[in-house]
């Protein structure tokens, strides 16, 4: 009974060994693949995450890009509506204030009135070869008489180049025509042998170039100043007979004023007196003028 029962569980082991060596594969399979499965989902557990992250980071920087843009965005608006605002805030401004009348500072003007020499200007005419003017029957000039002229001053700076204010630089050119009057001259009948005097007519013409400093601008009534300026005096007849010169440079000063009628209409008076120190081969060319004058604007 024993080895009966001994038997039967021999061949139980065998048949339990041999099972066991027919399942022992299968199982280490399924371990394995087990253990595939688990790393496969590892890996993609991982991938998983990864990818998370990722997004989370792109998601992260397009907040921060659509940040900066509306930043930049605001900043524009700002500046834009900042820089509309100014100009309307000039606009109105702008608009408040009264419109500012441009003045004509450059001018033509015609004067004339009263001129007077220092002394009579000796002439061609007087005497000849030492003779005396009551021999050959003549007479002296006169030393008073009228002028009459006409200028153009040029508008050069508003401010006296900063030195006053409101202070205008003119730049003036002048022609004046000056008339002494006549007087008896024999020359020319002496010459030909004849005792009758002759009339002749003694004028003089001034052509100036000078500064003017004119004050007040902006207002009707404007003074104004020649502090020194340059003078060509022509006189006719020229000078003595052995010398016959017309020509003398000097210098001119002056004053006066000026007052804004109407427009670019302008009315005014000056005195102006014209100096050379030295004479004309013996004829004096200083002399004054004064009078009155009417201007326009442009």
């Amino acid at each position: 009974m024993i080895k009966k029962n001994n038997k039967y569980l021999g061949a139980a082991l065998a048949t339990l060994t041999v099972a066991s060596l027919i399942a022992a594969p299968q199982v280490m399979a399924k371990k394995a693949k087990s253990s595939a499965h688990s790393a496969a989902a590892l890996a993609n557990s991982k991938a998983d995450m990864m990818e998370a992250q990722l997004r989370a980071m792109q998601d992260e920087i397009a907040n921060l890009r659509a940040q900066v843009n509306a930043s930049a965005s605001a900043k524009t608006v700002d500046a834009d509506t900042q820089k509309v605002q100014e100009l309307d805030a000039w606009m109105a401004d702008v608009k408040s204030k009264p419109a500012e009348k441009k003045s004509k500072d450059n001018m033509l003007y015609f004067r004339g009135g009263y001129a007077m020499n220092d002394q009579t200007m000796a002439a061609t005419t007087n005497s000849l070869n030492g003779e005396s003017a009551t021999l050959l029957g003549s007479t002296t000039g006169g030393s008073n008489g009228w002028n009459i002229g006409a200028g153009i001053d040029f508008s050069l700076d508003d401010n006296l180049y900063g030195l006053m204010k409101n202070t205008e630089l003119l730049g003036e050119l002048d022609i004046n025509y000056v008339d002494l009057g006549t007087f008896n001259g024999s020359v020319t009948q002496a010459t030909a042998g004849a005792a009758l005097p002759a009339t002749v007519s003694q004028s003089m013409m001034r052509l100036s170039a000078s500064p003017k400093i004119k004050f007040f601008k902006g207002e009707k009534l404007r003074p104004w100043i020649i502090p020194v300026g340059l003078t060509l005096n022509f006189i006719s007849p020229p000078s003595q007979v052995n010398t016959i010169s017309y020509l003398k440079p000097g210098m001119n000063f002056g004053t006066g004023v000026d007052y804004n009628v109407w427009k670019s209409v302008y009315i005014g008076a000056d005195v102006r007196y014209f100096l050379a120190t030295t004479q004309l081969d013996g004829t004096n060319v200083n002399g004054l003028t004064a009078g009155g004058q009417i201007g326009l604007g442009f």
